[in-house]
């Protein structure tokens, strides 16, 4: 563990991470996983962290971890078709993490994922986390899109979740 990630961690605060993800930021994140749910059949979920606890630093939690807590703890992994993708961004350590359920498994190539947190990821770095979120709603859809063409019933909350 490192002393730079945890001082960001201790300074990403709840505020701050309100401040870059505020209420016009979640409602464009919500209308764009909303639009990109009626041309498909999978279920996106968009949670955003400012921080890790101490107890998690210290233990080592990895941004990936964490996903897959945040996965099981709003249960994505519970739709009907098995086909519910968690995007969670770690803003402490500007990280973005695609958690896909089982329906993914031999369809999406975890490189094509990684390169939708990295698109996502770079966006961030340059400060614009509004287009970042947006874009990588857009990216994880065209994936979606491509294996569950067939738009289906809403089983998860379109609204991001602030953690």
């Amino acid at each position: 563990m490192s002393a730079v990630r945890v001082l960001r961690h201790l300074f990403a605060t709840g505020w701050a991470l309100r401040r870059v993800f505020d209420d016009a930021t979640l409602e464009e994140v919500e209308r764009e996983i909303a639009e990109s749910e009626r041309r498909h059949g999978g279920e996106i979920c968009f949670a955003v962290e400012a921080n890790l606890s101490a107890a998690d630093l210290l233990q080592g939690l990895t941004p990936r971890e964490r996903a897959l807590q945040v996965f099981a703890e709003l249960s994505v992994w519970d739709t009907e078709a098995n086909n519910g993708v968690l995007i969670y961004v770690l803003w402490a350590d500007r990280d973005v993490e695609i958690v896909a359920d089982r329906a993914f498994n031999g369809r999406v190539a975890d490189q094509q994922w990684a390169r939708a947190c990295a698109c996502m990821e770079e966006a961030f770095r340059r400060g614009d986390a509004r287009r970042a979120a947006v874009e990588g709603v857009r990216a994880v859809a065209d994936l979606v899109t491509q294996h569950f063409p067939t738009p289906d019933s809403n089983e998860l909350p379109d609204r991001p979740v602030v953690l």
